[in-house]
């Protein structure tokens, strides 16, 4: 029996899908979200969010007092996450990258605010302010690394954060040679810096890495 890890815990669905296919799923939350205590005015007229976590830390920290008017943001759980809480979406991108063009191209004369954890990519801010353009940082979490080692070999490993493959990697250096199944290419090159073998899911889902690990292994 093949033996896979996935460095974020699944659900019951989630986990029967490796069941059925006769694989050993060990499961662990690598990394914790911690919501901080930020300030933002009232109301924006444009937000981005790059992440289902900045998502929530805003919800909470608003508690349905928006005052926001369009959103901008990455991967299609995103987009539900905030139409589920009656918010407008405009722009949608499957990475950041993808969204700051769709920004440049199309929105390049507004305000935007920017609502992310303390580690974020370059690629978005760097765009916009390369451009000139209006843009204010919030940072509304912080990412954790849950450390954990493991003394087993793994057939196949799943990542669906940056901050997931450096927390595996801090107590694991020495177990790199498997498959690296990742959720987008953002997880992806992270994982390339230590894994020969890494593996792209074909949409930024859960599903699509399970899918795709079944596929491989």
């Amino acid at each position: 029996m093949k033996n896979i890890l996935s460095t974020k815990k699944l659900n019951p669905d989630q986990r029967e899908l490796f069941s059925q296919q006769g694989l050993c799923l060990v499961d662990y939350n690598a990394i914790a979200i911690v919501f901080l205590n930020f300030k933002a005015p009232k109301p924006i007229n444009n937000a981005i969010f790059t992440s289902q976590q900045s998502v929530h830390s805003f919800l909470a920290k608003t508690q349905g007092d928006l005052g926001l008017k369009n959103c901008f943001c990455v991967g299609n759980k995103t987009k539900t996450l905030l139409e589920k809480n009656g918010l407008n979406v405009i722009e949608i991108g499957q990475n950041a990258a993808e969204l700051a063009q769709k920004i440049l191209k199309n929105h390049k004369n507004k305000v935007f605010y920017y609502f992310c954890g303390t580690i974020r990519r370059e690629e978005l801010p760097n765009a916009l302010k390369s451009e000139k353009m209006t843009l204010f940082e919030v940072k509304t979490y912080k990412t954790v690394l849950k450390t954990k080692k493991f003394d087993q070999k793994w057939d196949g490993i799943l990542f669906f954060s940056p901050s997931g493959v450096a927390s595996y990697i801090s107590e694991n250096k020495h177990q790199t040679n498997t498959y690296a199944f990742c959720i987008g290419q953002t997880t992806a090159s992270s994982a390339r810096k230590h894994f020969k073998r890494v593996v792209v899911a074909n949409t930024n889902t859960i599903e699509s890495v399970l899918e795709k690990t079944i596929e491989v292994i």
